[in-house]
C-alpha cells in the first residue's frame, strides 16, 4: 500500500474509576457515553484503521467493557494502574507493530489534527520510535495524539522503572531522547497552558457537555478551529473550567521528568 493512503491501528485508554469524576468516560454528551463519542471522533480519523478500547481487569470497567464490545469495537483488558503494560500487552495480544494512542479524558480530540500526527509519523516511519503532538505541548490540553511503535513500547515495558513512568504510558519514551527517535508535532500557537478541553473535574464535564450541545448537532467532525471560534462568541462557556487551566500530572513527578519544561508544570 502506498504510503499516502495508509492508516494505523488506534487504542483508546480509557477506565471509569477516578476520584475526582466518577465514571467520566459513561457520562452523557451529545445524546450518548462519552466514551462512545470519543470513538467516534477517533473513527472519523482518515489515518485510522480501526479502535480498539484498553481498559482495566477490574470489575467496575464491566459496564464500559460491555458497552464498547455492543457497539462493535475491540476490547483489551489489563493492568489497572500499570498503564504502559496495559498498552504493551494489548499491542501484543493484537499484534500490533505501531499504536496511534489515544485518551478516554480527550473526548474534544479533533480528527483532523489526530491525521497530522500520524501523517508526521508516516513521513518519517524508519526513522522515528515516537512521534506526538505534546512534548513538547502546543496544542489545546485534550489534544494530544501519540505514536509508538511496539519496539519502543517493549523497551519501555522492560526498562520503565519509575511509578510515573509506568501510570502514564508513554513518559519513559519521550523523556529519554537519548534511548528513542523522538519526532513532534507542534502548532504555531502555543494554548496548551491556556485552553483545557480535557475531562478530569465536574467543571471539565460541564465544558465538555457544552461545547458538544453547542457544535455536534450535524456537525459530529467539529474540530479546534471550530470550538475557539465557538469560545470567542461565548467566553462563558471558557470560563467554565478556566480555573483549572494547566492542571496537569506534570506536577505529581516534579524533578523526575527530565526534558518537560517547567513553563509546562501546572499549579
Amino acid at each position: 500500500m502506498e504510503a499516502d493512503a495508509r492508516r494505523l491501528p488506534a487504542v483508546l485508554q480509557a477506565r471509569t474509576a477516578s476520584t475526582r469524576l466518577s465514571r467520566k468516560v459513561l457520562l452523557p454528551v451529545g445524546g450518548a457515553p462519552i466514551v462512545l463519542r470519543t470513538l467516534e471522533r477517533i473513527a472519523l480519523c482518515r489515518r485510522v484503521d480501526g479502535v480498539i478500547v484498553a481498559t482495566t481487569g477490574s470489575s467496575t470497567d464491566d459496564e464500559l467493557a460491555e458497552l464498547v464490545r455492543r457497539a462493535g469495537y475491540d476490547v483489551f483488558r489489563g493492568s489497572e494502574h500499570d498503564v504502559l503494560d496495559r498498552l504493551y500487552q494489548c499491542a501484543k495480544r493484537f499484534g500490533l507493530e505501531v499504536v496511534a494512542r489515544f485518551s478516554g479524558d480527550n473526548p474534544l480530540i479533533d480528527p483532523a489534527v489526530a491525521d497530522l500526527v500520524i501523517e508526521r509519523y508516516l513521513e518519517l516511519e524508519e526513522r522515528v520510535d515516537y512521534v506526538s503532538n505534546c512534548h513538547p505541548p502546543s496544542w489545546p490540553d485534550g489534544q494530544e495524539v501519540e505514536i509508538v511503535t511496539s519496539g519502543a513500547l517493549a523497551r519501555a515495558w522492560t526498562e520503565a522503572r519509575e511509578a510515573h513512568e509506568r501510570e502514564h504510558g508513554t513518559p519513559y519514551i519521550w523523556d529519554h531522547p537519548e534511548r528513542f527517535r523522538l519526532a513532534n508535532v507542534a502548532w504555531d500557537r502555543d494554548l496548551w497552558m491556556v485552553e483545557r478541553w480535557t475531562l478530569d473535574f465536574p467543571e471539565d464535564y460541564e465544558f465538555v457537555r457544552t461545547v458538544f450541545g453547542e457544535l455536534y448537532d450535524g456537525h459530529p467532525s467539529f474540530g479546534v478551529a471550530d470550538i475557539l471560534a465557538l469560545l470567542e462568541r461565548h467566553p462563558e462557556i471558557r470560563s467554565i473550567n478556566a480555573h483549572r487551566a494547566g492542571h496537569n500530572w506534570y506536577r505529581t513527578a516534579g524533578e523526575k521528568l527530565r526534558t518537560v519544561d517547567q513553563r509546562h508544570i501546572g499549579p
